[in-house]
């Protein structure tokens, strides 16, 4: 599994091609990574041994993978991850798996690697695998899938004959599969576009457009003036009087202005608080803010001695026993060996929470007599 990245990447695409001075922006910016994406690679390594292998995933239960020995796959990885290596076995044809591609005939050394490749029936598919269940991702118009097909173009064009793409993304931690079509013509069409971008996004004038798909994940957008003068025209704009305190006074336009934009405007906040906290982590000073104990919590300084005392005078009082909840029991048993708990479990509905209309969930009918009953403390 290669480790390289282009700077043009095919991952972080939905930034450089809506904001390609999000580009020069990023640089001097480090990636730390997180345990998330240490994580979701070992799920790519997972995947790609199971596949690779013909073997299936829960073979390695207990086992450190050979990359990322420092990870031992439990049931719930391995669950997860054979729902991605179903769906790509089921094709047949040309398979190709963790593939680099090269789609530097649009972006200049433009390159990255596929999860799976599978040229069947005269259609191309581009399989990627999501391992994470933060952000739910779809495969329609998914810039990622299309540069790597692209790449798949370039190296396999003149093998292995297609005239359709099929992008699609598998996310079963969200149990989440979406395929989405496009023709050979029209992705050659983009690809035009977006030979287009990568031209703005490697010159040094090119300008910043924020948005909350381009800022997402941008490394920049804490110190982005562009970003901050963008929030503040949100948070401004159409407000005449600044002295409001009840948000019954603004007009239905200006409250859905504000939820729309929500993410955008807290994730710009979060990525502020998050820089400055760093830099005086790091032992700089930041005017006006400093960094201070936050709260805690006591704790036993010996656990076993503080049991034998608590013991000798409380008896069975001095310890607690509670359930674990149904997710942590089949995670702990694995898909396969939960069916036990099947007629023990039930989902209530959730709590109403506010969504766009674009969302896919049935809008909830309730009357006043419903949110009574939902707020009261009976």
């Amino acid at each position: 599994m290669t480790t390289l990245h282009a700077k043009l990447s095919a991952s972080g695409s939905s930034r450089w091609l809506n904001c390609p001075g999000s580009v020069k922006a990023e640089e001097g910016f480090t990636d730390n990574g997180s345990a998330f994406a240490f994580e979701g690679t070992c799920a790519h390594e997972l995947a790609e041994l199971a596949l690779t292998n013909n073997r299936h995933c829960s073979e390695w239960v207990d086992k450190q993978l050979i990359e990322n020995n420092q990870h031992t796959v439990d049931h719930a990885m391995a669950d997860y991850v054979q729902v991605y290596v179903d769906y790509v076995r089921q094709f047949s044809g040309h398979h190709l798996y963790e593939v680099q591609v090269d789609f530097s005939d649009w972006v200049p050394d433009g390159f990255g690697t596929s999860d799976a490749l599978i040229v069947a029936d005269n259609v191309l598919h581009v399989i990627d695998l999501k391992y994470g269940k933060g952000v739910k991702v779809d495969a329609a118009n998914n810039t990622q899938g299309m540069l790597y097909a692209l790449g798949a173009i370039a190296d396999y064009g003149d093998l292995f004959a297609f005239d359709k793409i099929q992008i699609t993304i598998v996310q079963p931690r969200l149990d989440h599969i979406d395929e989405w079509e496009i023709t050979l013509p029209e992705l050659l069409k983009w690809g035009e576009w977006v030979r287009q971008r990568a031209e703005l996004a490697l010159s040094n004038d090119a300008e910043r457009s924020p948005g909350e798909k381009q800022c997402q994940w941008c490394k920049a957008k804490a110190v982005c003036p562009k970003l901050k003068a963008h929030t503040e025209k949100l948070i401004l704009s159409d407000f005449d009087d600044l002295e409001l305190t009840s948000p019954e006074r603004l007009t239905d336009a200006q409250l859905r202005e504000a939820l729309e934009n929500k993410k955008l405007i807290c994730g710009w906040l979060d990525a502020v608080e998050s820089y400055v906290t760093n830099k005086l982590e790091t032992g700089e000073h930041f005017d006006g803010f400093k960094l201070v104990a936050g709260r805690s919590l006591r704790q036993w300084i010996n656990e076993d001695a503080a049991a034998e005392i608590l013991q000798t005078e409380l008896d069975e009082k001095a310890f607690t026993k509670k359930l674990i909840s149904p997710a942590q029991a089949e995670k702990a048993l694995g898909k396969k060996r939960a069916d036990v708990l099947t007629d023990l479990i039930c989902k209530p509905e959730g709590k109403p929470t506010l969504a766009p209309e674009s969302d896919p969930r049935p809008a909830m009918n309730i009357t006043q007599n419903d949110f009574d009953c939902l707020t009261t403390d009976e």
